[in-house]
């Protein structure tokens, strides 16, 4: 694995994810009440021994940087490296990245200042556990150009997505993306021996993550200016190139929307949830913030994720995942509530005449809630459709009320 590089896209402005990402980076969203994001690639990477890794990306890039700089420390011995590669003017292009292959493209020159064969390219804002190892070592055997990682899905999911159609050594033959047209659906079936048939899962979406061999990537982006992988880049070269698919039949979740980035941080408290971040052979790394246990009183927990250093008081607890340092005061009720917690206690911050946490007597359903949000006391939100809130702190996006990060929510505010 010595001789592979990863490159992480971080994606762009996150719009789709507004207003988590008004003050950061996507990849630095965070998940599951104590990680971020960018984590889930990064230990992938970790885990296959992948240790030369890149990540790109151009917006909000200070939390970010801090939080790799805290978390990912490589040792000397292993030449290995977490380089974050955000845009920036140079004498050769004085453009933002344009799509991903002009990403990886205004980034060329470091890439061939690294050793390697073969470069793997990820993405920044999806939940997967891939095995890279195996994934490479299929890319070798294969002798392949290109290798697209691919998940089986069946005909009502295909829409919207880049679909590939394979022959039976796995090497693709046709390939569109997002196509709307349905006849160009239906040519896009593959053997039903090559995919889950069992299941009608007969079309293949591409995971926007591959492998090229280094060479032949520095080539293709030299001579063809042209900015996305998916939509230009990965069509022509099918045409022209040995390019397979390695078919990923495990959970696989893009989270680049308010709503699924909702419902999967929920379903990471359901009992059996589809991610499992209790995997002890293959953790997922974050920071290590060595803070207290939670402490709990008094209180009605189902169905939720508590994560180091919350306060709980009195209060009731159903279908939620609390963050870090969160507070919650007595007499509250959380349903489906996603807290990110804070970075740090409210009695190291005196002048502020909320709290941060939420106070007594709230009652919340279908929330997210940023990091360091303040909500008084006697605050409902719980929302249908009854009046249409305002401001730069609060937003409703599916149905789903984001508080945005440092809003303060006054007592006895509601949205219903």
């Amino acid at each position: 694995m010595k001789d592979v590089i990863a490159v992480i896209l971080g994606g762009g402005q996150g719009t789709r994810l507004y207003p988590l990402t008004r003050l950061r980076a996507k990849p630095a969203v965070p998940i599951g009440g104590k990680f971020r994001l960018i984590d889930i690639p990064i230990s992938n990477c970790i885990h296959a021994g992948v240790k030369k890794i890149f990540i790109l990306t151009q917006f909000n890039t200070m939390s970010l940087h801090k939080h790799i700089t805290n978390t990912y420390k490589f040792d000397g011995f292993s030449k290995g490296f977490l380089h974050i590669l955000a845009a920036q003017q140079t004498l050769e292009d004085k453009n933002w990245y344009q799509g991903t292959a002009d990403a990886v493209r205004q980034n060329l020159r470091y890439l061939k200042s690294q050793k390697g064969k073969y470069v793997v390219i990820l993405s920044g804002d999806q939940l997967y556990r891939i095995n890279i190892r195996d994934f490479v070592n299929f890319h070798i055997g294969k002798q392949a150009d290109i290798t697209i990682a691919s998940k089986p899905i069946s005909r009502k999911d295909a829409e919207g997505l880049g679909l590939l159609k394979i022959n039976h050594d796995r090497k693709i033959v046709d390939f569109a993306e997002k196509p709307e047209d349905p006849k160009v659906i239906e040519k896009l079936f593959n053997p039903e021996e090559m995919t889950d048939s069992s299941r009608g899962l007969n079309y293949l979406a591409s995971m926007g993550i591959y492998i090229f061999n280094k060479d032949l990537l520095i080539e293709i982006l030299e001579n063809d200016l042209r900015e996305d992988f998916g939509k230009e880049i990965i069509p022509d070269a099918i045409r022209s190139h040995s390019v397979y698919s390695y078919i990923f039949d495990h959970y696989w979740e893009d989270i680049g929307t308010i709503k699924s980035f909702f419902e999967a941080n929920l379903d990471f408290a359901s009992p059996v949830p589809k991610f499992n971040f209790y995997d002890e052979d293959e953790p997922i790394f974050t920071n290590a913030r060595f803070l207290p246990s939670s402490k709990i009183s008094r209180s009605e927990i189902t169905n939720s994720l508590i994560s180091e250093g919350a306060i709980i008081d009195d209060s009731i607890i159903s279908n939620c995942v609390i963050g870090v340092r969160s507070i919650i005061k007595k007499g509250t009720n959380l349903e489906r509530v996603i807290m990110m917690g804070a970075d740090f206690y409210s009695n190291q911050v005196k002048e502020e005449k909320e709290e941060v946490g939420v106070g007594e007597r709230c009652r919340l359903k279908n929330v997210i809630i940023d990091k360091n949000v303040r909500i008084g006391d006697d605050v409902v939100i719980d929302y249908k459709g009854k009046n249409q809130p305002e401001g730069d702190d609060l937003h409703i996006v599916d149905g789903i009320v984001v508080l945005s990060k440092n809003a303060v929510v006054p007592s006895g505010t509601k949205i219903i």
